[in-house]
């Protein structure tokens, strides 16, 4: 313990992943610098879960509480690390710490590159959750959210916005547009309980008629996955509003049509069809076209990392190590540079800076804990510390120095009283400070 207790960390990203990450270190006696990019730790536990789960957030923000008061753990937020910021990757690594951890999330973009996406109208999910999650800069944005909208994709995150245009901003027309069949959505029953008493059921009968075919040319269950579809509606939410809720299967979106303003005015897509390859079934279009007359289209396909971070990025991920010296669960957790052909030492990547979009807070915490385990697997192979100027101190030197305020625990504790009394007063479950510049005035840092 001697030794450990003299083991310096950094882990940049205080979300589930990392905050959990940051737990297990500092519990085997690591001094651990946890660093993020929001002020307020939580990640998508904070900003990405819908945002009147009260309950589930109030819950969750106790136990990061909880975490950031060990005493062998340092948090600074509001540090944001890039190769186009103030502060950067290299500059961490050249402090020369034990070890980093990378569990900034997947922060960047995914977009399918489609004619069209520059259009006004035309959004990725996580503007919409960040905005009304209250994460600053997304929080203040202008979105135009027309009558009908188009949303494409078929997990829980699209059943999230499905959520909010349904239940809070009440629009006309919500269609799912997705890519393969009804035999593949992946939103969990739950999910669908939200808005399955707005679902047009006559609709719905009409599209399962006419994707049957295809269906069943791939030995697929129709009856099955149009049962997992209605199972939700036994314990629905009794709706609150006329909005019609379709989905398009089958449906490749091609391009985005704009009018003479410049904002979106339909959606074209390809008909796809389903084909059996290595085991797998894949969609391929058909050559048939059709446009979709929406005002609205939100992509909800996943999100990548972020590719000025400062590591190397494939595939919408860091890329990690495929020969593992310190592997978890038989999985890689060290960062990795394919053009050297050889890890990059010291640095590992967990949660979904490991796998993008794989799972939520339970995935990202697990994960989180064996990058950890990794890091002191590899910790165990270093020679013994010597004594000598702390890392951790050169880091909160170079952070005084930076070009906007930090924030650290004792500024967290002002705002989470301020919000917590504003919400009291307002007799309200949650309250939130919109913007950066209202939190640091909160905090006495402007």
């Amino acid at each position: 313990m001697e030794e450990t207790s003299k083991r310096e960390v950094v882990v940049i990203g205080a979300g589930p992943a990392g905050l959990y990450a940051a737990r297990i270190l500092a519990n085997a006696g690591v001094k651990v610098i946890l660093l993020n990019r929001d002020i307020k730790p939580g990640g998508l536990a904070e900003y990405g879960i819908y945002y009147d789960k009260y309950k589930m957030k109030l819950g969750l923000r106790k136990q990061f509480n909880q975490i950031l008061s060990h005493p062998n753990i340092t948090y600074y937020g509001n540090v944001s690390i890039s190769t186009e910021t103030c502060f950067s990757l290299k500059e961490i690594r050249d402090l020369d710490f034990d070890a980093l951890l990378v569990t900034v999330g997947a922060q960047g973009t995914k977009w399918l590159g489609l004619p069209g996406e520059e259009l006004q109208g035309v959004y990725h999910a996580k503007d919409l959750v960040y905005h009304y999650n209250a994460l600053p800069p997304y929080s203040t944005e202008d979105l135009r959210i027309g009558q009908r909208v188009a949303l494409v994709g078929a997990g829980n995150v699209m059943m999230d916005i499905a959520h909010w245009l349904v239940r809070d901003l009440k629009i006309e027309a919500v269609l799912a547009v997705v890519r393969r069949g009804p035999a593949e959505v992946k939103f969990d029953k739950k999910e669908m309980e939200v808005i399955a008493h707005n679902l047009d059921l006559r609709a719905l009968d009409d599209e399962f008629a006419r994707v049957a075919p295809v269906m069943e040319s791939v030995g697929q269950n129709v009856a099955e996955a149009k049962e997992y579809i209605l199972a939700a509606l036994p314990k629905a939410l009794e709706p609150i509003s006329s909005t019609r809720f379709r989905f398009r299967f089958l449906a490749s979106p091609l391009r985005l049509l704009g009018d003479d303003r410049g904002s979106v005015c339909g959606l074209e897509v390809e008909d796809t069809k389903l084909v059996l390859k290595g085991g797998e079934t894949r969609a391929t279009g058909v050559g048939m076209k059709h446009i979709l007359d929406v005002d609205t289209v939100v992509f909800a396909i996943g999100d990548k990392v972020d590719d000025v971070f400062g590591l190397p990025v494939q595939w919408n991920e860091f890329v990690k190590n495929p020969n593992p010296h310190f592997p978890i669960e038989g999985l890689s957790y060290e960062a990795f540079d394919p053009d050297a052909g050889e890890p990059i030492e010291s640095i590992f990547v967990a949660g979904w800076s490991r796998k993008a979009s794989s799972g939520l807070v339970g995935i990202a915490r697990k994960d989180g804990e064996n990058g950890a385990r990794a890091i002191l697997a590899y910790l165990d192979t270093l020679p013994p510390p010597v004594d000598g100027i702390s890392r951790a101190e050169q880091l909160t030197s170079l952070l005084n120095q930076a070009c906007h305020p930090v924030i650290t625990l004792e500024d967290l504790k002002k705002l989470e009283d301020y919000e917590q009394a504003e919400a009291q007063r307002l007799n309200i479950e949650d309250y939130k400070l919109k913007t950066n510049e209202e939190m640091l005035a909160v905090m006495g840092l402007v």
